[in-house]
């Protein structure tokens, strides 16, 4: 009885420590996971002002606190995109607002009064009206003693057919800041009217209700939320060790911050190429995922990705980051 049960628990621990390796060796970027080609590099709302990232909430004016000025340049506008290609972005994102003639500004705050001399929501204002204000107004270094972009910001506000009209060929995120399913309506009427072709170019996130109501009417839409991103990665976890992708997975977008991607299966390299083959980009961001947008913004921060990283890299400042690469 013994010698039996020996044997018998010999089997399990030989099965146990096989199924290890496999996890192992499926899962480890030393065994056939190699890829081609450098890093795709996307920039956050364009080439703009930053700031310390300490403290931040949902509600501060981050345009109080911005870093001494080293360029021009203000987030979400069209000079802004413009510069951030090319300093050599592959992907451009940034946000939008509905308005009350039911356009979508480009814009990133929920009120108007922290950047612009303007008061209120988007939603209170047209496209027309809201080109009128200063949106670099509020912008300063040094407690309110001086503001060096004010003045220069009026009718700098684009609408987002301006930025498809701008840039028709390049690869463009869309982020929606509301959780209004409405705007996903909107938007998904707005680029339904795109060539199927530049649909392809162009990617959405957001709110779980906007992005579920935009996916419904556009299926073939690239698109993310916190939804979409836990409807993906849960079952990753469970059973992405046998290089599985679940069809949550496919056809969409993760972004992963830098401190869980390596709690993934694969990561990076086999991750990666599992996603690649499911059609899915991966984008990493900065941090431990409680402020998505932190980025990869100096050569500092960058030595915390593996140096043959290939995925989608998130930065604030594509200016110091694309030269890594040139």
């Amino acid at each position: 009885m013994n010698s039996w049960w020996n044997r018998r628990r010999g089997k399990a621990l030989i099965a146990v420590m096989l199924l290890i390796a496999f996890m192992y060796v499926n899962n480890n970027a030393w065994f056939g996971s190699s890829r081609d080609g450098g890093p795709i590099l996307l920039a956050h709302r364009g080439l703009g002002q930053t700031y310390p990232m300490e403290g931040i909430q949902n509600d501060t004016c981050t345009a109080e606190r911005i870093y001494e000025p080293e360029h021009p340049y203000l987030e979400n506008t069209l000079d802004s995109m413009e510069a951030a290609f090319q300093a050599g972005a592959d992907i451009v994102e940034f946000d939008v607002h509905m308005t009350k003639d039911d356009q979508f500004a480009v814009f990133h705050d929920w009120t108007l009064d922290c950047r612009t001399n303007g008061e209120g929501v988007t939603r209170d204002y047209t496209m027309d009206e809201l080109k009128r204000l200063d949106i670099g107004y509020g912008y300063t270094a040094d407690g309110g003693k001086t503001y060096p972009f004010r003045g220069q910001g009026i009718g700098l506000m684009p609408s987002l057919t301006e930025v498809l009209d701008r840039f028709p060929d390049r690869q463009l995120l869309i982020d929606i800041k509301s959780s209004d399913p409405d705007e996903g309506k909107l938007l998904a009427r707005y680029l339904s009217e795109l060539p199927e072709e530049r649909r392809s170019l162009l990617a959405v996130y957001g709110g779980d209700e906007p992005i579920a109501a935009l996916k419904e009417r556009l299926p073939d839409m690239r698109v993310m939320s916190k939804a979409t991103l836990k409807s993906c990665l849960l079952p990753y976890i469970a059973v992405g060790w046998t290089g599985y992708v679940p069809e949550a997975c496919r056809g969409g977008q993760l972004h992963i911050p830098e401190k869980i991607g390596p709690w993934l299966w694969g990561w990076p390299d086999k991750l990666l190429n599992r996603m690649d083959e499911a059609d899915t980009r991966v984008v990493v961001v900065g941090g431990d995922g409680s402020d998505f947008s932190s980025g990869f913004d100096s050569a500092e921060d960058m030595e915390r990705l593996p140096s043959d990283f290939s995925g989608v890299i998130w930065t604030n400042r594509i200016d110091r980051i694309a030269s890594l690469y040139d």
